[in-house]
């Protein structure tokens, strides 16, 4: 008997586009997930959200196809912009004909005044000389006219340069949200596609027995509360069985969740979180399911440790971050479980270069498992693992606490550094 997989489709959505699924399915941000309870989206759920998706994506193609037509706008005769810069331009054509035509007046004037005969009489030279300085007079006012019409052609084609710088960036905008509104779209249309594959394959007929308290534990050790961009930490992954059973199959659960300092930004590209199966020195990228290689079999009171590895890209900015870590096991009974809650440590994303000198460790933000009896690997009473990785790679069952831990949190992740960001002013 097999347990639904319900990372395949909900992760995947709820990562990309968590607006749209917390719009269809406001139980997945419960603040306190209940293991037991929670259900997958429907088919139904999943179509609203794609339906969606496409409306969102429909009106950012919209707007950029108006965005490009407001710069075309700019530049075509009817433009007001534009014709004001014609009209000044035509303005000032006159303003330097008249002060041409007002020079060459002064020209004229001084000329006839050289040229007055030795006969003239006092009378016509004063005429000379008065029509002399108001020729120059007339010319001194073109030529502020000319500057002042010269300023106005400057003005009229800055006006219209700024409105078609504004336009141009508002094109950008348009191209950005067309760009994120089809990645939400191509999200929401693969989670359906999913499901409704799952659905064909009848994978809602083959679910296992979920057990109350499983008392599957998942602790990490040494993770960092401030790790520098650009640098790699490693840390433990502690996954004990707390029952007095064997679990057959156990499904270690890893996702890393990062944003800026406003807490609005996501940069989980510029993150990435490894694992190393048991004693080798290769590591493992957590798979697109956010799922490590099953521990096969776990003994009652047992543990495995887990070697991982958190890297932030050198160009990722200073934020926040979040590393959740979660179990999941099947019975080969049908029997199955999980952890009732994620266990989440946050984390300062340092800038590249800094130094912030000694930091505590990451302790989990959500209710604590009872370890009082797990020492770390390499303390004086670590007990050995009887369960191991297995070495074939991950099962492809997944429990449906995967559901009530990874999916939830991964669907309310995009929205917790808003609503409860840690300052990070300690940067240094």
């Amino acid at each position: 008997m097999t347990i639904r997989r319900i990372l395949a489709t909900a992760v995947a959505a709820a990562v990309t586009t968590p607006v749209l699924l917390l719009s269809v399915t406001p139980a997945f941000a419960d603040a306190e997930p209940t293991a037991q309870t929670q259900q997958k989206p429907s088919i139904a759920e999943l179509e609203l959200a794609a339906a969606a998706a496409q409306v969102a994506y429909d009106n950012a193609v919209a707007a950029e196809k108006a965005a490009r037509e407001v710069l075309i706008a700019l530049d075509s005769d009817t433009d007001p912009l534009f014709m004001a810069v014609v009209a000044a331009k035509a303005a000032a054509a006159d303003a330097a004909t008249a002060k041409t035509e007002a020079d060459q007046a002064v020209v004229d004037a001084q000329e006839a005044l050289d040229t007055l005969a030795e006969s003239a009489t006092e009378e016509e030279r004063t005429a000379a000389e008065t029509a002399l300085t108001e020729a120059e007079g007339a010319a001194a006012t073109a030529g502020e006219a000319k500057t002042a019409a010269d300023a106005l052609v400057v003005e009229a084609e800055d006006a219209h340069d700024d409105a078609r710088v504004a336009a141009a960036r508002a094109i950008g905008q348009a191209q950005q949200a067309t760009k994120k509104a089809l990645a939400d779209k191509t999200a929401a249309d693969e989670a359906l596609a999913e499901a409704k594959k799952e659905a064909e394959e009848g994978e809602e007929n083959e679910e296992c027995v979920p057990v109350s308290e499983p008392r599957l534990t998942t602790v990490i050790t040494g993770l960092p509360t401030t790790v520098v961009a650009g640098t790699k930490v490693d840390f433990n992954l502690r996954v004990k069985n707390g029952t007095d059973e064997t679990m057959d199959e156990v499904l270690p659960f890893a996702y890393v969740h990062a944003t800026d300092e406003s807490g609005l930004d996501g940069i989980d590209d510029l993150v990435r979180v490894q694992w190393s199966p048991g004693s080798s020195s290769a590591w493992k990228t957590v798979d697109n399911k956010h799922y490590m290689d099953a521990i096969s079999p776990l003994k009652a009171g047992a543990h495995v440790d887990v070697k991982m590895r958190l890297t932030i890209d050198a160009s990722a900015p200073a934020g926040n971050g979040v590393t959740f870590v979660a179990g999941d096991y099947v019975n080969d009974d049908g029997t199955c479980g999980g952890n009732p809650d994620l266990e989440g440590y946050e984390f300062l994303i340092a800038a590249a270069g800094s130094t912030p000198g000694k930091v505590d460790d990451a302790k989990p933000g959500r209710t604590r498992p009872d370890t009082s009896d797990i020492n770390t690997q390499t303390g004086p009473s670590a007990r050995p693992a009887t369960g191991t990785l297995a070495a074939t790679g991950a099962s492809s069952v997944t429990s449906q606490l995967a559901l009530a831990s990874g999916t939830a949190v991964a669907v309310g992740a995009g929205a917790m550094f808003v609503v409860r960001r840690r300052k990070a002013g300690s940067h240094v």
